[in-house]
C-alpha cells in the first residue's frame, strides 16, 4: 500500500508554518473584533437589521472588490499585496479602537469601520490563498488548504469565547485594541518570506485586461462554475446563524457577551472536527455527496437552534453546523484550487470568494430584515427551508469530482522568427491552422474541436472558427485572433500539461506529410502602413 501524505505535511515547510501560526494570532483578533463589534451594535442599536449588516458589511467588500484584488494577485508581488493589506487593516482596526475608547461610536460610524476592515480582508484573501501553492508542492495543497480552516477555526472555538469574556470585563474598545496589536505578528512573518517568483519576460497585464481574461476563464471552465454558484447558495442560506447568533444569544438564550462568545466557540469547534474529518471523507465519498451532506447538516443546525432556548442544545447544534460548514467551504476552495491553473489562480479564487461572501452579504440583509419583521426564530428555520434546496441542486447541477490534471504549464512553444520586426502591442493578429483529415476521422476531429474551442477561447483566443474548404474538402482551417502580437505569445504560454492531450489527438488525426502548417498574420486595412510595423531593413539596431 503507498504511503498517504500526511495531513500535517505542509507544516514542514518553514515559511508556511510561520505564516500559518502568524495568521492564527491574527485571525484570533478578528475574531474578537468581530464579538465587540457585534455586541457593540446590539448595545447602541435595538435594529436586528442592524446587528445583521456588522456581518453583511464585513463581508460585502470581499464580494465587490475581490475580483480587482485577484487580477492584482496575479499581477503583483504577493507578499507586498499582502503586506499593504495588513498595514491597511492595523490602521483602520487602531482607529475603531480610539473611537470607541473615546465614546464617539455610532452605527454607522461601526458599520463604516467594519466595512474598511472588509476592504483589507478582499485584498489580502486572493494574495494569501495563491500563495499556498507558492509556499508548498502541488502534492501538498489539499492538506495546506485544510490546514488554513482548521487553523482559522482553531481560533474560531477559542476566539468568541475569549472576546465575549474581554467585552464582558473591558467592554468593545478593548477587544478592538486586542486586535490591533494581532496584526504585528503576521506582518513580521511577511517580512521574513521572500519568495522566489517565476520570471517572465512578458509585460504585466492591464488590471481590465486581466479581469477580463479572469472571467473569460472560468466563463470557459464549467466545474469552477459549478462550484462558484453552490458557494453562493451555500453562503446565502448558511450565514443567517452567524449574522443572527447575537441575537439568538440575547434573546432566545437569555444570555450575555459571554454566552455570545460560547455559542461561537461550539461553532468553532465544530469545524475543526470538520476540518480533520475532511481528508477520511474525502476518501470514501464523492465531492457531491460531501457538499450534500454539509447542505444538510447545517440546515439541522439551523432549524434547532431557531427553535432552543437552551444554550447546551443551541452548542450542540452550532456544533453541527461549524463542521459542516468547513466541509463544505474548504472542499469548494480545494477544487478551485486544484482545477485552476497558477497564472489565473488568483483571479478564480477572487470569483469563488465573490459568489460565496456576496451570497453572505446578501443573506445576511436578508436574514435580517426576516427576524426583523417575524423573528430571529423564523429566521433560522427559513434558512433550513432553503439549506434543503442546496442539497436538491446537486441532482442537476453536481459537483465535479476532485481534479487530477496536471495544470503546470506546458511549454512547447517557441516564439517563431518573425519577417517583419513588431512591437508587442501589433496587432491584431490573426492565426490560421490546416489540418488534413480523412473522411472516416471526421466525427472524432469535430468533437475535438469542440475542446480546443473551448480552451481556445479560455485562454484568450477571439472570433474563433473552423472553415472547410471547399475545392479539398480534406483540409479544416482552425483560424482565431488575438489582439496584440503580446496577446498571442501570453495565450501560448498559457497552455498547460492537462491541454497536451487534445493537441497529441488533434496531431494523430492529421494526414499531412508534415505537422500542421501554422500561418501568423497581421491585418491591415488598405491604407498606409501603421507605425509599429516595419521592414527590418528600416529598424536602427541603435
Amino acid at each position: 500500500m503507498p504511503d498517504r501524505r500526511s495531513p500535517l505535511a505542509p507544516l514542514k515547510n518553514e515559511f508556511y508554518r510561520t505564516i500559518w501560526f502568524a495568521s492564527i494570532s491574527s485571525n484570533l483578533g478578528g475574531l474578537i473584533q468581530g464579538v465587540g463589534a457585534a455586541w457593540m451594535m446590539a448595545s447602541i442599536s435595538t435594529s436586528e437589521n442592524m446587528v445583521a449588516l456588522v456581518q453583511a458589511s464585513n463581508t460585502l467588500p470581499i464580494m465587490l472588490f475581490s475580483l480587482l484584488s485577484g487580477a492584482i494577485a496575479d499581477g503583483f508581488d504577493r507578499r507586498r499585496v499582502m503586506l499593504t493589506s495588513q498595514f491597511f487593516m492595523l490602521a483602520v482596526s487602531a482607529s475603531l479602537a480610539i473611537s470607541a475608547y473615546l465614546g464617539l461610536m455610532t452605527p454607522w460610524l461601526l458599520l463604516t469601520f467594519t466595512f474598511l476592515i472588509g476592504c483589507g480582508t478582499a485584498l489580502n484573501n486572493p494574495s494569501w490563498q495563491a500563495s499556498v501553492g507558492d509556499m508548498v508542492p502541488r502534492a501538498d495543497l489539499p492538506a495546506a488548504v485544510s490546514l488554513n480552516s482548521m487553523g482559522f477555526n482553531i481560533t474560531r472555538s477559542v476566539g468568541p469565547a475569549i472576546g465575549g469574556a474581554i467585552v464582558a470585563a473591558a467592554g468593545a474598545a478593548a477587544a478592538f485594541a486586542v486586535n490591533t496589536f494581532s496584526y504585528f505578528a503576521l506582518i513580521y512573518a511577511l517580512l521574513r518570506w521572500k519568495p522566489d517568483y517565476p520570471k517572465t519576460a512578458l509585460p504585466r497585464e492591464g488590471l481590465g485586461q486581466a479581469i477580463s481574461a479572469g472571467l473569460r476563464y472560468v466563463a470557459m471552465s464549467p466545474n469552477i462554475g459549478k462550484v462558484l454558484f453552490r458557494g453562493f447558495i451555500f453562503g446565502l442560506t448558511a450565514t443567517a446563524v452567524l449574522a443572527l447568533l447575537p441575537i439568538v444569544a440575547r434573546d432566545l438564550i437569555g444570555g450575555g457577551p459571554l454566552t455570545y462568545g460560547v455559542l461561537l466557540g461550539a461553532f468553532g469547534a465544530g469545524a475543526i472536527a470538520g476540518a480533520l474529518m475532511s481528508a477520511r471523507l474525502r476518501e470514501r465519498l464523492s465531492s457531491e455527496d460531501i457538499v450534500r451532506c454539509a447542505f444538510a447538516g447545517f440546515a439541522v443546525g439551523s432549524a434547532l437552534t431557531g427553535v432552543s432556548s437552551s444554550a447546551l442544545l443551541t452548542s450542540a447544534a452550532l456544533f453541527v453546523a461549524g463542521a459542516c460548514w468547513v466541509l463544505a467551504l474548504s472542499l469548494f476552495n480545494t477544487v478551485v484550487q486544484l482545477s485552476t491553473p497558477r497564472w489565473v489562480l488568483g483571479r478564480a479564487l477572487s470569483l469563488y470568494q465573490t459568489a460565496t461572501f456576496g451570497g453572505m452579504a446578501t443573506g445576511s440583509w436578508l436574514w435580517g430584515l426576516v427576524a426583523e419583521n417575524y423573528g430571529v426564530g423564523n429566521a433560522l428555520l427559513a434558512s433550513s427551508v432553503l439549506m434543503i434546496f442546496g442539497v436538491a441542486i446537486g441532482f442537476w447541477l453536481a459537483m465535479p469530482a476532485f481534479a487530477t490534471l496536471d495544470l503546470d504549464p506546458l511549454n512547447r512553444f517557441n516564439e517563431p522568427a518573425l519577417g517583419l520586426d513588431i512591437r508587442p502591442r501589433s496587432g491584431p493578429i490573426v492565426i490560421q491552422i490546416d489540418y488534413e483529415i480523412a473522411d472516416e476521422d471526421l466525427a472524432e476531429f469535430l468533437a475535438v474541436m469542440v475542446e480546443r474551442r473551448r480552451i481556445r477561447i479560455r485562454d484568450g483566443a477571439r472570433n474563433w472558427a473552423l472553415m472547410r474548404d471547399l475545392e479539398n474538402p480534406d483540409i479544416w482551417t482552425e483560424t482565431y485572433h488575438t489582439p496584440t502580437w503580446v496577446e498571442y505569445v501570453r495565450h501560448n504560454h498559457r497552455r498547460t500539461k492537462a491541454d497536451a492531450e487534445t493537441t497529441d489527438r488533434l496531431l494523430a488525426l492529421h494526414r499531412g506529410h508534415s505537422t500542421p502548417r501554422v500561418h501568423r498574420m497581421i491585418e491591415r486595412q488598405a491604407i498606409p502602413p501603421a507605425d509599429d510595423v516595419f521592414h527590418k531593413a528600416h529598424i536602427d539596431p541603435h
